[in-house]
């Protein structure tokens, strides 16, 4: 409409008193201007897209793909409310009473414990950070926190995920070096399981980092009420960074607890097959000692920590398949799809502490002493296997779990 003159009548004939060049500017300007304005608002009103509710200020962030969707079913936005409220709270108490417990239990400080209470802290603060705004947006049905807002909740969600899976790693490398190299092995020490959990989170914070400074960029996801790095964007640039994100993020640790756990499981099963070949030459039933029970102990221990881990990926693998879809055939990523990756990441934080209030005797013998009335279960550990079991570092790869 611009360049074209509103027809050429003098308005001063029909407004006495006024000027009709002035007011013909005005109303030019007026059908220039305010008239997109108008039926964008309009676009919004009707909500014909996913992105009609999002801000302003937050459109430049939108990638053209979600313009092709109708706008999600309220009804989702309110179960996936719901559901990160229930999240949210299981997150911040499981998590909570993980770190309180370990922390005001003397016997429970030990330097393999240090990884569980990285673990649980981790978890903790994403929960705390990251489910309130999910909570927020769901109600009004898109982001409405601003641009700040969605670089700190994406760069939360990295940096805890990034903390929590190579904390994972570690404590499967601290029980490769107990289970399997035994004596050989170097003990884990206070200091460093110290110098690793700090390793552990500037690590993480580099990756966070790399997004805010040009290395890709967090944007809003296609469910429009969290925000994520941008794995629409069509530039080589963006999408290195999720391969390569991915590669230290998830298939380096992937492979390495994988390797760990598989010469845990090998030497488990040469210990056994050995025990009973040995009770067969004694012609006896079983060689099981109080050390060969601590042994067993372990190897159940390890098994918790397998599954946990299973757990975690079970968890953050929707995320690296979304974002592999973005990068190489974004067209068949919906907003509907989109929710299952926040919804599985988040649902990790809360399977740590079930897990290890479950299988582990020692600390729920220590949440009976602090809070009794969250016990389930016996808390008494076999006497064989107590002895060994504080000072050995398996006590922790049940882990926090």
């Amino acid at each position: 409409m611009e360049g074209n003159p509103v027809s050429p009548v003098n308005i001063s004939d029909f407004v006495p008193g006024l000027n009709g060049t002035i007011v013909n500017k005005i109303i030019t300007h007026a059908l220039t201007t305010i008239g997109p304005q108008f039926a964008h608002q309009q676009m919004r009103y009707t909500n014909q897209t996913v992105a009609d509710k999002v801000p302003p200020e937050m459109l430049h962030l939108i990638d053209p793909h979600w313009y092709q969707f109708p706008p999600l079913d309220p009804l989702w936005h309110k179960i996936l409310g719901l559901v990160m409220i229930v999240l949210g709270v299981l997150g911040w108490s499981g998590n909570g009473v993980v770190v309180y417990v370990f922390l005001m239990t003397p016997s429970l400080r030990t330097p393999s414990n240090l990884l569980v209470v990285n673990l649980a802290f981790s978890d903790f603060i994403m929960m705390v950070i990251m489910s309130p705004p999910m909570v927020i947006n769901c109600y009004y049905e898109t982001w409405i926190l601003g641009t700040l807002m969605c670089d700190i909740y994406a760069m939360v969600g990295s940096l805890c995920g990034c903390a929590s899976i190579w904390t994972m790693t570690a404590v499967a490398l601290d029980r490769y070096n107990v289970i399997v190299k035994g004596m050989s092995g170097t003990p884990l020490t206070i200091k460093r399981a110290l110098l690793q959990i700090v390793i552990i989170w500037l690590f993480g914070l580099l990756w966070t980092i790399l997004p805010m400074v040009g290395w890709n960029r967090y944007v809003p996801e296609g469910n429009m009420t969290a925000c994520g790095t941008d794995y629409l964007s069509k530039d080589w640039g963006s999408k290195s960074y999720i391969l390569v994100y991915s590669v230290f993020v998830y298939y380096l640790p992937l492979f390495t607890i994988i390797y760990s756990y598989y010469f845990i499981v090998s030497a488990v099963a040469a210990h056994e097959r050995a025990m009973k070949e040995q009770a067969k030459k004694m012609n006896v039933a079983s060689l099981r000692s109080g050390d060969n029970q601590n042994t067993s102990a372990e190897a159940k221990l390890a098994k918790v920590a397998l599954t946990t881990i299973s757990l975690w990926f079970m968890a953050w693998t929707p995320y690296l398949v979304i974002n592999y879809m973005g990068i190489f055939n974004g067209s068949k990523i919906s907003p509907l799809f989109t929710i299952w990756g926040s919804l599985f990441a988040k649902a990790n934080a809360i399977y740590n502490p079930i897990v290890y209030g479950i299988s582990h005797p020692k600390y729920r013998a220590a949440l009976k002493e602090k809070l009794p009335f969250l016990v389930c279960g016996s808390t008494e550990e076999p006497a064989a296997s107590a002895g060994n079991a504080e000072t050995s570092s398996t006590t922790t790869a049940s882990g926090k779990a």
